[in-house]
């Protein structure tokens, strides 16, 4: 199967994902399915990134409180996790995104860029600068439209925008940002997106 075709069914999977989310959240928020979708892939994820980091009693504890969720869910204001979820993943995002704005620190997508395109010209680093204020002010404008919906919207429309809209913006994201740095800075070399990812991870991988 070639890249293309992979991507392609990874697109369909987790527009799949995205919907189903909708679904059962709008559905019946307190199901035992709802809690396992949307909370299950970042609950497991964490549990076995502390397993392996040797923080095995807070893994128990946090997998505890998990089963303790699943076991009450119909009795628990569970809305309010999934909340947490997602606005927090998103503030968390702008917060490591907005850290490196301050002085003396390079900005994020600097670091990125600068891993693929070197030497860096003085145009690409301001260019990158941008579009990591860019991706700042993304994630803190979802964090806040998340809380003003679950706050005075239905649930079925926090969860309409949270597992539908969500994903399509943050693609959108990446499709404007990909189509104007090449058309106002050609002087960026054309990269395969994997490239990309590479990128973050050995940059994730680097002791600050």
């Amino acid at each position: 199967m070639n890249s293309c075709a992979r991507w392609g069914l990874a697109a369909v999977g987790l527009g799949a994902y995205a919907l189903l989310a909708h679904h059962l959240v709008s559905r019946d928020a307190g199901s035992v399915l709802a809690l396992l979708t949307l909370l299950g892939p970042m609950v497991g994820a964490t549990l076995w990134g502390l397993w392996h980091a040797g923080h095995r009693l807070v893994a128990l504890g946090l997998a505890t409180g998990a089963v303790a969720v699943l076991l009450n869910g119909s009795r628990l204001p569970v809305s309010w996790l999934y909340l947490a979820q997602h606005a927090g993943i998103h503030l968390g995002l702008a917060w490591w995104f907005g850290r490196t704005l301050r002085g003396g620190l390079e900005p994020f997508i600097t670091q990125l860029a600068r891993r693929l395109h070197d030497p860096m010209q003085p145009t690409m680093v301001v260019y990158t600068r941008h579009v990591t204020l860019a991706w700042t002010i993304y994630f803190v404008a979802i964090a806040g439209t998340s809380f003003l919906l679950f706050a005075f919207a239905p649930i079925a429309a926090w969860s309409l925008f949270a597992n539908v809209l969500t994903p399509v913006s943050l693609v959108a994201m990446f499709v404007v940002e990909y189509l104007l740095r090449y058309r106002l800075h050609p002087e960026f070399e054309r990269v395969a997106f994997l490239d990309a990812v590479r990128a973050y991870r050995a940059s994730a991988d680097t002791p600050r």
